[in-house]
């Protein structure tokens, strides 16, 4: 297929941008062209340019089997990648939500039986076509809000059969949907009830008997470890850690959430994709970090539906760290997925720039995923994954617009969704 974008009124992040990040001051900066437009062929980036310097060909419409978009008074965007979700889940836990307005705390309701346990029950009674059902109109709705690639975690599962039963819905999803997916193994996302009086069995189950198995059956790209207060310490994430590397699996980490746990020292050490959270997150962190090719990952969704601190982006960007977002999808401390949302997020609460926020939804987070070579930007033989916004005024109205949904084509590998 081939599909003929003209007269875009800016055509987004479009520049030479293959496999690499931005950091600091680079993260203001986003090349935006005026009376654009794109040419995708066969599910990927072609040509794209000033409208003026359009080829001959294109003008002309040579290409009998062209699709043709007039994006008059239109942006086209990269699509979103979200790099850190939870999204394959069994039902909701709005009491929770209630709860916390009450004013119990995250860890009273987890104390309480709530939270990820709550979770991982309603997991294991849930048959797995049952969470694929439930799992793919998810997917589907963060498609509908421009997300092109997402990485998706186990970890309500807590058991061996349990977690190879998120990860085979998580594998599903990739075979039968148009989204571009990434899974995690997280075993270690928290100590099931029956072991929590020897949490060392348990952290052996996970090393000596899921990661095998979950590397065996090729069905994760990830290991993740929830390193801190009142989940698992340093030495009991880095002992997972290294299990998992030696099955090929790539560290990330949740890290300094609910207290200043050395999750972020541990995950550079581990040379990490991503650390993710941060919203206790200090000098000594930030001094790490800019030391390393560890991508931070915020959380601003979490951190708001929580009320936790806002995590230091500016702080970060500042001292010259790169910085991506993430939703952090899950039913419990973030139960959306639209990362438009998360821009405006990053704007409003962690005073970041419009320009810093779409490069942390675009470029950055391709990068958190291990794909900014292939997706994250407007950018020849990338991967066709885009989409066309309803007619705005600027660049700027797109965050500022917080509650209005402003997607009106979707574009993934080059076809038409909607």
């Amino acid at each position: 297929m081939q599909l003929l974008i003209k007269n875009i009124k800016g055509l987004v992040a479009a520049d030479d941008r293959t496999g690499s990040k931005v950091s600091g001051k680079g993260m203001a900066l986003l090349n935006t062209i005026t009376d654009a437009y794109v040419f995708i062929e066969n599910g990927f980036i072609s040509d794209f340019g000033k409208m003026t310097k359009m080829p001959h060909n294109l003008a002309q419409n040579r290409f009998t089997d062209t699709e043709i978009i007039d994006a008059s008074g239109k942006f086209v965007f990269p699509s979103f990648c979200d790099p850190h979700t939870h999204l394959v889940f069994a039902g909701s836990r709005e009491q929770e939500f209630a709860d916390r307005i009450r004013g119990l705390s995250y860890e009273e309701i987890a104390r309480r039986g709530g939270g990820i346990l709550n979770s991982a029950k309603k997991l294991h009674e849930t048959a797995e076509e049952e969470l694929y059902n439930q799992s793919l109109k998810r997917i589907y709705e963060i498609i509908g809000m421009g997300t092109g690639a997402v990485e998706i975690k186990s970890g309500y599962g807590l058991n061996l059969n349990d977690e190879l039963k998120m990860l085979r819905v998580i594998s599903r999803i990739k075979e039968s949907t148009p989204i571009e997916v990434r899974s995690t193994f997280l075993g270690a996302h928290a100590v099931p009830e029956e072991y929590k009086n020897d949490r060392e069995k348990y952290i052996g189950s996970v090393i000596n008997e899921m990661i095998p198995v979950v590397a065996s059956e090729g069905l994760a790209d990830f290991i993740d470890v929830f390193c801190d207060e009142g989940f698992f310490t340093i030495d009991e994430t880095e002992r997972i850690l290294m299990a998992g590397l030696k099955y090929g699996l790539v560290p990330r980490l949740h890290a300094n959430e609910l207290g200043n746990s050395g999750g972020v020292q541990v995950g550079i050490k581990y040379n990490a994709m991503s650390v993710d959270h941060l919203e206790r997150t200090g000098d000594a962190e930030i001094e790490a970090l800019l030391d390393s090719d560890t991508m931070p990952t915020l959380l601003p969704g979490s951190a708001m539906f929580l009320g936790l601190p806002v995590p230091p982006a500016r702080k970060m960007i500042d001292a010259g760290l790169p910085v991506a977002l993430a939703s952090d999808y899950n039913p419990g401390s973030s139960p959306s997925g639209n990362m438009k949302l998360i821009m405006s997020l990053g704007c409003i609460n962690l005073k970041m720039m419009p320009e810093e926020v779409f490069n942390a939804v675009t470029i950055n987070s391709a990068y958190a995923m291990g794909i900014s070579e292939t997706h994250g930007s407007i950018t020849k033989d990338k991967v066709a994954n885009m989409f066309i916004t309803k007619e705005m005024p600027s660049f700027n109205y797109f965050p500022y617009a917080y509650g209005s949904n402003m997607i009106d084509t979707i574009i993934l590998k080059g076809n038409l969704i909607h």
